[in-house]
């Protein structure tokens, strides 16, 4: 029976409220639904509640694979609900019939969208915010209930010119945003999206130059009845590594406060749920008490009574009360924060507190309501800041920094001279010795990004803390439906895998060994404190056991920038275990990789950077990196509009092989190859992998005939080459969008399959009849890691080139499954036991703790010392268990 289209609450039971809405995405089996349009949603009592659907994905028939739902607000939202097709059962078929529904209730508020030619204004039915086509604001106000809670919403940026290296100033140069475009991409009726476009301008153009830098999309999100708006920043890096120095990037805020100082409330959340609770002008430890009733009122955030109600004492010396009109948060490290507070500028700060990690909220507010802010990810994004100024006026100030302007300015220069690399053999000889693939002008920051995500509370007056504790943890951890994993696999999306399945001792010993490794990795980001603003979501390559430390300085050993597939081997962990700290940790790696290992802008748009000390260092730009097979699965499963602009940008990524060979240095025919749009020279592992996702993905998406008809041209074209995929790569016409099919070559790489062509070629396999082309890919399965002998009797030679055994068992599985080949099911698991080296006993899977002083602070150490090594053993693992799971032989178990 397959199973019904539950959906759970990613991290846990219900929450106690959904300020804000939610959105999710889920697919639908072949065939099953043909359009969003008839989807419904039905609570846990099996009450229709109110939904908007609209499609993320088709199948080649033309019926709906994903689409993106949306939930209003609500206060009391279901433990877990259901989704129904058009005909009135959940999608997947086979269900006993659902219990008779409750009547469903009274109409919801509706997101309402009205257009000038001026504005756009959103109104939720609890908040509204009007949004200007043109200026420097991103929106003109948010209000609640008629009372402006924020306006003139503008991003800030601060560009310093130089890093004294001794005693000396540098000049920093103020920025504010300009809006160049608003487009409503969404208008309800349970969820609108707003999206802006523009660049940073100066304030005071130096010597009368308008310079624009930092181009940036935001996103304001609406659901109805909602009393918070997501908001989503994302901006590119386009300055001059050499001379420009970002050293501030925030969002600014005006909030207009009326009413008495004493009555204006400052609320920012420390660590652990913890608050500072203060009001601009405080009426507490005074030596004179103004009254029980009067100090409580101030405490929880109330209106205090009229003065007459109060002690003479204090009433009539108000005036003598400093009042605090600025107060600051920083957070420079993952480690500690400091707050303080002054009257006013020009004035002394006094400190109030520290701690170690910020929840990087605050709130201004008064009994007659107020706006509140949450940054996500803040500490884990260090430098961040919130600024709270002028609170004792009529219009203060609330600032979230992105980037505190109290760190070290950013500095993105290439971090060594080039060490006289300047040919390509020398660059060679320093590949052999660091592992860094080093070409000069390449270390070049120009055209990455990084996105940031708020959440802005419109107040009817100033919660208690306990709401705002609700509201710190929606912002911190927003609430997201998802699919059961089983609900997942029985919609046939993603190609080979499986729920996670323990009823064996075997099973469950792969099992054990996958935990680890995640749980690894994920102690290993706090251990080893990978954090940062351009850090964050990355992990390490390879291990140092001689210093007990990652490889952070070792050229092509330190950020590992998706080498080998580590976010491939997240997605797959999730999907099969639905466990959330495995969804957040693969959901901060695709935002990282998605965005800072790759080019958005410049020469090598829509290209990645290799693996190196810094994530844009290495010379080698290449499709594997930014390949959308890593970046999908976010995508499909949370509706993300900024992912879906990521996925965008790689659409005409085939273009890039005119600009830059990936294959310059070590080409045999490099004195005669020329890039020219007719031969191309495009291998058809990595290079052609990734242009098949991007394909794959954009014709799903959009039904782009461009991506449809290259993506199965070029299928063909590799069925027709004589030894198909094994040919190793192909001349390739940019214009026609085909390959030369007459190449007679074997040229067999080790890292062909392992950026994601094996989860790809699976799919078009099973997506798309084509018998030449399945045959190529099950003979390039059969052969890679068959005996020389095989080799040679298939193709008259043995292939050169066969390593990383472990991970491409998964090929020989994919075979034996296709083929109904038992001997060649116990060939694939004897490879991935043969080839797994130190990742195939019992202890490579315990830890080491190692202690100072041969450390800073106690760390953990395991025989896993590379992530080549546990992406590819846990991709390995959850194919082959999918696969030919059930000629899993005993193996030893993990303890």
């Amino acid at each position: 029976m397959a199973p019904e289209a539950q959906l759970n609450w990613l991290d846990g039971g219900a929450p106690a409220e959904i300020s804000g809405g939610t959105t999710w995405g889920m697919p639908f089996a072949r065939g099953a639904v043909a359009g969003a349009g008839g989807i419904s949603v039905s609570d846990a009592d099996g009450r229709t509640v109110p939904s908007q659907a609209w499609p993320l994905a088709t199948w080649p028939d033309g019926s709906l694979k994903w689409a993106g739902i949306a939930l209003p607000a609500t206060d009391s939202p279901s433990a877990h609900y259901r989704v129904m097709s058009d005909v009135g059962t959940p999608p997947a078929a086979g269900r006993p019939p659902a219990p008779e529904a409750s009547p469903a209730p009274e109409p919801a508020p509706q997101v309402a969208v009205t257009e000038t030619e001026d504005t756009i204004t959103v109104s939720t039915g609890t908040l509204d915010m009007v949004i200007s086509r043109t200026g420097s604001a991103l929106f003109t106000s948010l209000s609640r209930g008629g009372t402006v809670v924020a306006e003139d919403a503008r991003l800030v940026s601060l560009l310093q010119d130089g890093v004294p290296e001794g005693p000396g100033n540098a000049s920093r140069h103020a920025f504010t945003g300009e809006v160049a475009a608003v487009v409503l991409e969404q208008r309800g009726p349970v969820r609108a999206v707003v999206r802006l476009e523009g660049a940073h301008r100066p304030d005071a153009p130096a010597d009368g130059r308008q310079r624009s830098w930092l181009p940036f999309v935001v996103r304001f999100y609406f659901h109805a009845g909602a009393r918070s708006v997501r908001m989503v920043h994302s901006f590119v890096w386009d300055g001059d590594a050499e001379r420009d120095f970002l050293a501030g990037l925030g969002v600014r805020f005006t909030v207009p406060l009326e009413g008495q100082l004493h009555d204006r409330h400052v609320r920012i959340a420390g660590a652990g749920g913890g608050f500072l609770t203060e009001a601009v002008r405080g009426l507490t430890g005074l030596r004179r008490d103004p009254g029980d009733d009067v100090r409580r009122a101030q405490v929880a955030g109330q209106a205090t009574p009229p003065l007459e109600e109060w002690s003479e004492f204090v009433s009539t010396r108000l005036h003598l009360i400093p009042a605090w009109g600025d107060y600051t948060l920083t957070q420079l490290s993952a480690d500690g924060f400091e707050l303080r507070k002054r009257t006013a500028a020009g004035h002394g700060w006094v400190g109030i507190s520290g701690g170690t990690r910020a929840a990087g909220f605050c709130s201004l507010s008064t009994p007659g309501g107020g706006f509140g802010i949450g940054v996500r990810n803040f500490w884990q994004s260090h430098p961040g800041q919130l600024d709270i100024r002028s609170a004792a006026t009529a219009q203060a100030e609330v600032t979230a920094w992105f980037y505190s302007p109290e760190a070290q300015p950013m500095d993105l220069r290439f971090y060594h001279d080039g060490l006289g690399q300047d040919t390509f053999e020398d660059q060679l000889e320093g590949l052999e010795i660091t592992y860094e693939d080093y070409e000069p002008g390449f270390g070049n920051p120009h055209g990455i990004a990084r996105t940031h995500e708020l959440t802005l509370f419109a107040y009817a007056s100033t919660p208690d803390t306990r709401a705002l504790a609700a509201d710190v943890e929606a912002s911190s951890t927003p609430p997201l439906l998802q699919a059961t994993p089983e609900y997942l696999h029985s919609a046939g999306v993603f190609g080979d895998w499986s729920p996670v399945d323990r009823s064996t001792p075997e099973r469950a010993g792969l099992e054990d060994k996958l935990d680890f490794l995640f749980d690894f990795y994920a102690g290993q980001v706090e251990q080893r404190r990978w954090y940062g603003f351009w850090n964050y979501g990355d992990v390490m390559h390879t291990y140092d056991g001689d210093r007990h430390a990652w490889r952070y300085d070792v050229g092509g050993y330190a950020w590992d920038n998706s080498e080998l597939s580590p976010d491939l081997w997240l997605w797959y962990m999730y999907l099969r275990s639905g466990r959330a700290d495995v969804f957040r940790f693969a959901e901060a790696m695709t935002r990282h990789t998605g965005e800072v290992d790759t080019y958005h802008a410049g020469p090598w748009q829509g290209l990645g950077s290799r693996h190196n000390v810094q994530h844009w260092g290495c010379s080698a730009k290449q499709l594997r990196i930014s390949t959308p097979a890593y970046r999908r699965f976010y995508y499909y499963l949370t509706a993300d509009e900024r992912t879906g602009d990521l996925l965008s940008e790689l659409v005409d990524s085939d273009r890039n092989f005119l600009g830059l060979d990936p294959t310059r240095k070590v080409r045999p025919d490099a004195a005669t190859y020329r890039p020219d749009r007719s031969a191309l020279a495009v291998s058809l592992g990595t290079d052609w992998g990734s242009l098949a996702a991007t394909w794959l993905t954009d014709w799903e998406r959009t039904g782009n005939p461009r991506s449809r008809d290259r993506l199965l041209g070029t299928m063909a074209d590799i069925g027709a080459l004589k030894y198909g995929f094994l040919t190793g790569e192909a001349l390739y016409d940019l214009d026609k969008g085909r390959f030369d099919a007459g190449r007679e070559a074997i040229s067999v790489s080790h890292l062909s399959a392992v950026f994601g062509l094996v989860e790809i070629c699976s799919e078009l396999v099973s997506l798309v009849p084509d018998a030449a082309f399945e045959r190529a890919w099950l003979q390039y399965c059969r052969l890679f890691l068959a005996s020389p002998e095989e080799q040679v009797a298939e193709v008259g030679r043995p292939l050169d080139g066969i390593y990383l055994t472990q991970a491409h068992s998964r090929l020989s599985a994919y075979a034996a499954s296709r083929l109904g080949d038992a001997g060649l099911a116990a060939g694939a698991w004897l490879s991935f036991a043969e080839g797994g080296e130190h990742l195939n006993h019992a202890e490579a899977f315990t830890l080491r703790k190692i202690e100072p002083p041969y450390v800073l602070t106690p760390v953990d150490e395991a025989a896993t010392v590379s992530t080549n090594d546990a992406a590819q053993f846990g991709l390995a693992v959850i194919q082959n268990l999918a696969l030919i799971g059930e000629h899993l032989p005993a193996l030893e178990p993990a303890p």
